[in-house]
């Protein structure tokens, strides 16, 4: 009996899960500030924003395809498994960001930082990425691509399976 009691207290303590918050992902769709903000699965496609501010937000699978978003500030953000299929997002800070599985396909993100960003699995299929920074040749060893894929000089990218 115990242990029962004990399973039931630690499921009590957890909580529950982190689901989207539909009032920060409405202010998010107008370009207002929300850093920190929980914008997971928001739908962001197709949007025309400039220079939001979502500094260490949480993006999990949100949909940014198809977006023209320019200057987004996503720092230490949590962006895996996002769809950017499309997108133009030039000139972004990803930085310190998590882009686990994240999908970029076909996406143009000239100007924007990679600087220690987390890329494991993260699809650049078809990305123009020829004016970023911060890559380096560690974080693409977990990224994939294809021969379609535009890069900084002296950088490779491994093909997507």
């Amino acid at each position: 009996m115990k242990p029962l009691l004990l399973a039931a207290a630690l499921m009590l303590a957890a909580g529950p899960a982190l689901a989207q918050n539909a009032a920060q992902i409405e202010r998010a769709r107008t370009g207002a500030a929300c850093p920190k903000c929980n914008l997971f699965q928001a739908d962001l496609g197709g949007l025309e924003l400039r220079a939001p501010n979502f500094v260490g937000a949480r993006l999990r699978q949100a949909d940014f395809s198809l977006a023209t978003i320019v200057g987004a500030r996503l720092a230490g953000a949590d962006l895996r498994d996002i769809d950017a299929y499309g997108a133009v997002l030039t000139g972004g800070d990803f930085s310190n960001a998590d882009l686990t599985n994240a999908s970029f396909v076909g996406a143009y993100l000239n100007r924007s930082s990679f600087a220690g960003a987390k890329l494991s699995g993260t699809n650049f299929s078809g990305a123009d990425l020829s004016g970023a920074r911060g890559l380096t040749s560690a974080q693409l060893v977990a990224a994939c691509g294809d021969e379609s894929t535009r890069l900084p000089a002296g950088l490779r990218i491994s093909a997507c399976r």
